[in-house]
Formats: structure tokens, sequence, C-alpha cells
């Protein structure tokens, strides 16, 4: 069963107020036995921009559904070029604080397990470990006929062979990867199938309208079901897909604690949404706990393209 896409949430008059306290937060992370759940706002600070925050992608794009993607060549066409394109960009985003922190957390035992609604790697890239991706990772291809996975660096450089000389100049790059292009800067761009058995590729990512595979949720409530608290990290809870894991918590009487600048539709389940920056809040949380020196902590960064990942859009967003 696929999911209704779902772009858009207006918050209603009586949801509680953010608040400026991050001691309660950074005492449940000292307690351990946290499961973070991150979403696009977790990486604004990498270059990579929201869906839904001020300047969010949505604002200007609509991202790209399953039900286009797979009746369309010409939406494919359009998808893959733009998508090809924001790539090259994409690909050099590095993990940014936030990321960091997340990852110290981890270290030190303080987390059962991160959980992210990205596609862009950038927690396995600062260091996080058995990250599980809910909607999968633009590192990767699969064909939607024969199954088959490849790395997406195959697939860029035989989209460069096939396109020679195609660069036009995007207007700016989406929390999928996606760049902005019109119809004439696509122009005839030309799309390669399969290696394996000339079928069409996808990037593979869960694309609004498509569900999150089952065996990949019930190992997510799974992991809320083993965590003590749970921390939502830059993400509105719009798209069902997170939102389910803090309903749950709530359900299973486990706090959940929000770090997140704006109202976001898990607040009523919250004890309280921090609106604050995350990469200076998360920063300073480390610090409270003993974990902190985060430029030494990190280990090297990688781009997010290099081995750990793309990021999250023609996704189901966050």
């Amino acid at each position: 069963m696929r999911m209704r896409p779902t772009l858009a949430w207006t918050p209603p008059e009586d949801l509680p107020p953010g608040t400026t306290d991050w001691e309660p937060v950074a005492e449940a992370l000292s307690a351990g036995g946290v499961l973070v759940l991150s979403g696009a706002g977790l990486s604004t600070e990498s270059g990579i921009p929201d869906y839904r925050g001020e300047g969010g992608s949505l604002s200007r794009h609509t991202p790209m559904t399953y039900q286009e993607f797979t009746a369309s060549a010409r939406a494919r066409r359009r998808y893959w070029a733009r998508s090809h394109l924001g790539w090259r960009t994409f690909g050099r985003a590095r993990p940014n604080a936030g990321h960091r922190a997340v990852a110290a957390f981890g270290r030190h035992g303080l987390l059962t397990g991160v959980i992210t609604q990205n596609v862009d790697g950038l927690h396995q890239a600062a260091g996080s470990q058995d990250v599980v991706e809910l909607h999968g990772s633009l590192d990767r291809v699969v064909c939607l006929s024969c199954g088959a996975h490849s790395p997406r660096r195959e697939l860029a450089l035989r989209l460069e062979e096939a396109n020679e000389g195609f660069a036009p100049v995007a207007a700016g790059i989406n929390p999928d990867g996606d760049a902005d292009l019109t119809d004439e800067q696509v122009g005839d761009f030309r799309v390669v199938p399969c290696a394996a058995c000339g079928g069409v590729l996808k990037p593979d990512v869960v694309f609004f309208g498509e569900a999150v595979p089952p065996g990949r949720v019930e190992h997510c409530r799974t992991l809320v079901r083993r965590a003590t608290s749970l921390l939502v990290l830059g993400s509105s809870l719009t798209v069902m897909s997170g939102l389910r894991f803090v309903r749950q918590a709530a359900q299973e009487d486990k706090p959940v604690w929000i770090v997140n600048l704006a109202p976001t539709r898990g607040d009523t389940h919250a004890v309280a949404r921090v609106a604050l920056p995350l990469g200076a809040t998360l920063t300073a949380m480390a610090e409270r706990v003993g974990v902190g020196g985060l430029g030494k902590l990190g280990g090297p960064e990688t781009a997010a393209g290099a081995g750990a990942g793309g990021r999250g859009g023609a996704v189901g967003g966050s």
C-alpha cells in the first residue's frame, strides 16, 4: 500500500510553545538509551536545504512522486537530468556540528540507534554506526525490472558519457539532490537503462507517494521499543513515515524530545520542543554530557557522495 503524498501541514493554534531550555534533553542523553530520529533540518548547516523551514524547497519545488516517475518517460528524463546535475554539488556536502554531535553521543554509548529520514549519508560520514536510512540513500541505484542495485557513482559516469557537455546553471539544489532546472535546460537529456537487463533505473530512495519497505518500518519500531526515550532532530514530522515512531514512543510512555526551530506535527506528543539551531545546541549538549571536542571526535569527514550516501528529497520528506 502506497502512502498518499503529504506536502504541507498547518500548525494548530493550541500547540504548546517551544522552549530554549535544552538542559532536560542533555539530562536524558546522560541517562542513555536514547533513539535519534533525524530529518532534513539537521543537514541545512551542511548547505542542503530542508523542505518546510524558512526558504524550504517546497516553496518553489514539487518533489517527484513515485507514480509520476514510473508512469512517464518524460518525467524520468526531467528527474535524472536535474538529479545528475544536483549530484555534482550534493555529493560534496560534508557533516556539520550536529552530525558530529550525534556521532559522539553514539560512540559514548548514549544512543540505542539513529533513524534518519535523510538520504544524504552525512550521519555515516560523521562517524555514526548502524544508521537506519528510513528513506534509502541517493548513493545507490535500483532497477525497477530486475531489482539489481548499483553504486550511484557508476551511473553518474554513464550519464556523463551519454550527455557530454551537459552543464546548465541550476537555480538551486533541493533536499533530494534534485537541481532546479527549466524544461529548456533539461532539453534532450539522455537517460541510460539498467546495464544488466535494460530496465528502468531509479534512485534507491523512497519517493513521495511510495511506501517505506515494511521490514524497515518494523525494524524501526523495534528500535523504538528498545529505547528509553526518543530525540527528534530537525524534522517537522509532517510525513507519517517519521511521525508514526513519535506516536509509538508516546503510546509506550517514553519521553519524546524535539529540537526544531519551527513547530512540528509531533509537538503534542513531546515533553518539549527546543526551538534553537541544531548545530550550536547539540554541540552545547555534547559539552554538557562530557563528549565535547567535536572537531576531534568526529573523525575525518568525507563528502556525502563519496561512499557515504547522497541526500533526501524526491523522497518522503521530513
